[in-house]
């Protein structure tokens, strides 16, 4: 019997100093796991933060227009990124064919953001790309129907059975249909020229269309080429074309951390920006490319939107029922074979996270689904 006893607890001690050595090991093993998962992550961020921008050229130097031009002299983003061991990589993209370029540069993984138009890129998540909105841009751009300086076309009526020239597939052409929905009139009703406005603009010069409706309509106006004969300048928010940064959904959710960094940036230039003691600063910049200040002030002048107003970024309802509109159309006109949900297109974690942060939650006003003004958020 003593030697049973003594057997049972040798293997006992045997068996608890066995399970020992496996809790021991399995710790151990966790812990290495743990550790070896941190050096992985950290490993696994990117070489790069690459953002798309409309860039011209100024001496011979590449030069980001809009809101990247003031996120890349502000140098948060830059510094920011630096700190953990990313570059950031600006993409240059020319202004002629903004759309197309940026949607191939997000399908074959080229950018992880991009500041471009809504109705592109609504087209490439209906072709199966995600892609999300991070940041709003402001309340929108003007556009405009020009005619020949000697028309005496007097209304987008007059044009009936004339040649049009509109960038299909721009953020512009939503306003086009807009105005002629608002005159009774349809697409049958013209002949429309796909043209971007460079070559839309060649063509009315030289007589070879009647009409052009782009953005930019105050230089060319200025040059003779042709005479504006309707502007949304001053229209309800829902007539103006708009432009966002965009961020890839795959980057979004790999690197969550990178992806609130650069909306934090782009926050706070739409803040500076903002600010009226900017404004004159802010017109020279956009001067630099050639286009005169008279007409960027004529641009900017707008009596129905604050300064302030006109750089918001909130994602509110004008902005969701703007998109919600802008897939509807883009659906009817046979531009998309498939709809796009809206409520997952926009994605406002990082923007709501960079306003908090920034203590702007309640700086810029929220807009009603038609564009009123509500109270400050």
């Amino acid at each position: 019997m003593r030697l049973r006893a003594s057997l049972h607890t040798v293997l006992s001690l045997n068996s608890v100093l066995a399970l020992n050595t496996v809790l021991t090991l399995k710790i151990a093993l966790a812990a290495f796991a743990l550790l070896w998962a941190g050096r992985v992550a950290a490993a696994a961020l990117p070489e790069s933060v690459r953002i798309a921008a409309i860039t011209s050229y100024v001496d011979g130097k590449p030069m980001a227009s809009g809101m990247p031009n003031v996120v890349v002299s502000q140098g948060w983003l830059e510094a920011e990124l630096k700190k953990r061991g990313v570059r950031l990589e600006w993409v240059p993209v020319s202004g002629a064919n903004v759309g197309p370029l940026i949607n191939e540069a997000f399908a074959a993984h080229r950018v992880d953001f991009a500041a471009y138009g809504d109705l592109p890129g609504i087209i490439l998540n209906a072709a199966g790309v995600s892609t999300h909105v991070v940041v709003p841009s402001g309340r929108g751009s003007d556009t405009f129907l020009l005619v020949s300086a000697n028309s005496t076309v007097k209304s987008i009526r007059d044009l009936k059975g004339k040649r049009i020239a509109v960038h299909r597939g721009r953020p512009w052409e939503l306003p086009f249909v807009k105005l002629i929905d608002a005159n009774g009139l349809s697409y049958s009703d013209f002949k429309i020229y796909n043209a971007n406005p460079q070559t839309g603009a060649a063509a009315l010069a030289a007589g070879a269309v009647d009409a052009i409706f782009v953005p930019g309509g105050y230089q060319l106006e200025d040059k003779g080429i042709g005479k504006i004969l309707w502007s949304s300048k001053g229209a309800p928010l829902e007539w103006k074309y708009r432009a966002e940064l965009w961020g890839s959904d795959e980057f979004l959710k790999q690197y969550p951390e990178l992806a609130q960094i650069v909306a934090t940036a782009y926050v706070k230039a739409a803040y500076w920006i903002s600010q009226e003691q900017n404004r004159d600063e802010v017109i020279r910049r956009a001067t630099l490319a050639g286009t005169p200040e008279s007409v960027v002030r004529r641009e900017y002048d707008d009596a129905t939107l604050a300064w302030k107003e006109r750089w918001s970024p909130l994602a509110d309802s004008y902005l969701i029922n703007h998109y919600r509109d802008t897939v509807q159309f883009a659906l009817d006109k046979k531009l998309i074979r498939q709809s796009v949900d809206v409520d997952n297109l926009i994605d406002t974690r990082f923007l709501d996270a960079a306003l908090k942060a920034l203590n702007l939650e309640h700086y810029w006003s929220a807009r009603s689904g038609a564009g009123a003004r509500l109270s400050s958020r």
